[in-house]
């Protein structure tokens, strides 16, 4: 029993901490733009440019969780300061929730996961504003260990899998990751 409970979380961690390093996957970015109410937009070159602007600021804060998440896993430090900088909910709630897990079970990160993310669409019209980002999460280096012995948790090898992400802007104009999901059923 407890080495089935100890294989439910080991799997939420690797997925949870694994969603957003990876090596690029997918196609060039496809930029779409909502609902076409764009009368009152911005014409062509303006709404290209908030439109690159989204998309640096979404790639930005999905680096930020990414580095965040990797520091936090470090410790299994679920009240890590940066996770609340770069991540909303719901995935700040999950992430949080899986690295208190991981400490529970006295383990941690260790490894390298690689990551280069792509944008795949823009929706500065929708409430609120998002962008989806696609990533080729590479996950072969990384696994968890026990903190008392650095033997590698069973069950937490990596794999090189589809991860996707939403970067939402939030009231006081900061781009935060609010939900991801790693897709190990497809590899890239």
């Amino acid at each position: 029993m407890r080495a089935r409970q100890l294989s439910r979380w080991t799997a939420g961690l690797v997925a949870v901490a694994a969603v957003g390093t990876t090596t690029a996957c997918g196609g060039p970015p496809q930029v779409t733009t909502g609902t076409g109410a764009d009368r009152n937009k911005p014409a062509g070159t303006e709404r290209a440019a908030d439109e690159r602007a989204a998309e640096e600021a979404a790639l930005t804060a999905y680096a930020g969780y990414l580095a965040a998440s990797r520091t936090a896993s470090r410790q299994s430090d679920p009240m890590h300061p940066e996770l609340g900088e770069f991540l909303a909910d719901p995935l700040l709630t999950r992430v949080r929730f899986s690295l208190r897990q991981a400490r529970e079970h006295g383990a941690v990160s260790a490894g390298t996961l690689r990551s280069d993310p792509t944008v795949v669409s823009v929706d500065l019209d929708a409430r609120p504003p998002t962008v989806e980002i696609q990533d080729c999460l590479d996950a072969t280096g990384y696994r968890m260990v026990y903190v008392q012995n650095r033997k590698t948790v069973p069950g937490t090898r990596g794999t090189r899998h589809l991860a996707t992400a939403t970067a939402t802007r939030h009231p006081d104009g900061r781009w935060r990751i609010s939900a991801g999901a790693a897709h190990q059923d497809q590899p890239c």
